[in-house]
């Protein structure tokens, strides 16, 4: 027979005189591929897509996306005239009656207000007009002509400045700081809100980079605790290279970036700024539109690999349903699934190890492995947790690895996540409160600092509260 060593006799004697000591559960979760609902990511709904009745227009009060798989948010894009349609009084309800059934079901809102459209000759109020704002008369695609159908405003008049401030301070009073709030376009600058002048005032580069840093600031202003981002046009839609001096000043002040150009036109013009975001995914999420499908399909633009590839390229956070959502479903299925499986971030648990059997008021140790397997980095940041819960479902003890932020994990290539590896020390039912013996459930979460689960984890086992059985635990003592 064997004769034990010191060294393993050492560790039997040390395991029966602490449970510290005793057996690891060494838990291997897989990505169960499950679609995930997590904080600043996910397909956002075009309900106003400028022209009113594109595309929430054919959903019932109570349709919110539940069946779009990831659709995290309702996204209003609409003309300042119909906010505001008399000087001072509001039409509130165009924005907040969509939004609340969004919010209701814990989804966020995001929109754009906009002073230029190719098809309302009035996306600025006509009363600002009439108050004095100097503008251009156009017509769509000829330019400016003294009998056009459109109007547009001088983006720098002092007049449509001063009624534009007030009237973003009224949005900033209802919208700043708004924790349903997912992020507001800088959208009152070019036609659509895009920042394209070239269909009306012909502006040179370098008077748009003024204009586009003057409606940066007027946004900063009334929306400082806000996401705000704006359209990459605003530095040239056709700029591959740069410079782009209006898109680093956005940059500097924390504005982020959204391309609305994606499948436009074909490859290799089915975007331009894939370059230009690569300033941005490391801080801030990208987001990304692509063309109305229907339009972009008639002209034989699509291309669904390119779509997940867009993905890719800008590390989006964001994309868009910018057409009637069930038609785009049922017809992208496949690369919807896929785009689910990168866009933004996945946080994937690899392992986890803990005691089979602790000690009540004992140190005992639990070691970590995490991985991003999404395009961006989870920029809102959160925590691991265990919770051990009795068989009633109740809480015996919440337990917080402080030091370790999954902000930290990386983006990578598909398949190519790095693993980041963390060790905690934990007690359960130190000092108070009154911990019983027993064999108890474990969860894992992640979320804040005080254990409340926030994200949404590829893991089955789920509690109703973003907690995740992984396994039991043993828990002796007096």
């Amino acid at each position: 027979m064997k004769r034990p060593t010191f060294f393993s006799s050492l560790f039997l004697f040390l395991s029966l005189l602490s449970p510290a000591f005793a057996e690891n559960v060494v838990v291997t979760p897989t990505d169960d591929g499950q679609v995930l609902l997590n904080p600043g990511m996910g397909w956002t709904m075009h309900f106003y897509s400028n022209v009113i009745k594109n595309y929430g227009s054919k959903l019932e009060p109570s349709d919110t996306l539940d069946w779009f798989p990831g659709c995290s948010t309702i996204y209003l894009r609409l003309p300042w005239a119909f906010i505001e349609p008399e000087e001072g009084k509001f039409n509130w309800a165009i924005v907040d009656t969509p939004a609340q059934r969004w919010i209701a079901k814990g989804k966020k809102i995001s929109f754009r207000f906009t002073c230029c459209e190719s098809w309302l000759r009035w996306a600025t109020p006509e009363w600002v007009h009439k108050a004095g704002a100097k503008g251009v008369n156009y017509n769509y695609g000829k330019g400016p002509a003294e009998d056009g159908q459109l109007w547009c405003p001088k983006y720098d008049d002092p007049v449509f400045l001063e009624k534009l401030d007030k009237f973003l301070a009224e949005a900033g009073k209802r919208y700043n700081g708004n924790p349903d709030v997912e992020f507001i376009d800088v959208g009152t600058f070019g036609m659509w809100g895009e920042g394209h002048t070239g269909f009306d005032l012909r502006l040179n580069q370098d008077d748009t980079d003024k204009m586009s840093k003057i409606h940066i600031d007027l946004h900063k202003k009334h929306f400082p605790d806000t996401l705000l981002c704006v359209s990459d046009d605003i530095s040239g839609a056709g700029n591959r290279q740069g410079p782009w001096p209006g898109m680093d000043y956005a940059l500097s002040q924390g504005v982020t970036f959204r391309d609305d150009s994606i499948l436009v036109q074909k490859h290799p013009n089915h975007w331009y700024h894939d370059k230009m975001a690569q300033a941005f995914w490391p801080t801030l999420p990208v987001i990304l539109e692509h063309e109305h499908y229907g339009g972009s399909k008639q002209r034989g633009n699509w291309d669904p690999a390119l779509l997940l590839q867009s993905v890719e390229d800008h590390h989006a956070s964001f994309m868009s349903i910018h057409w009637w959502p069930d038609v785009l479903l049922d017809e992208n299925k496949d690369v919807i699934e896929k785009i689910n499986r990168r866009m933004g971030y996945r946080l994937q648990l690899r392992e986890l190890a803990y005691p089979k059997r602790i000690e009540i008021g004992q140190p005992f140790t639990v070691d970590w492995k995490w991985a991003n397997a999404g395009v961006a980095p989870c920029y809102c940041g959160g925590h691991p947790a265990l919770t051990i819960k009795d068989g009633e479902g109740g809480i015996v003890s919440v337990l917080v690895e402080d030091a370790f932020d999954v902000k930290s994990l990386p983006a990578a290539a598909p398949d190519q996540a790095e693993v980041k590896s963390a060790k905690s020390e934990f007690r359960v039912g130190l000092i108070a409160p009154v911990t019983k013996p027993g064999t108890y459930d474990v969860f894992v979460s992640v979320g804040r600092r005080d254990g409340t689960p926030t994200i949404a984890l590829p893991l089955p086992g789920e509690d109703g509260q973003r907690r995740y059985k992984i396994g039991r635990i043993e828990a002796a003592g007096n």
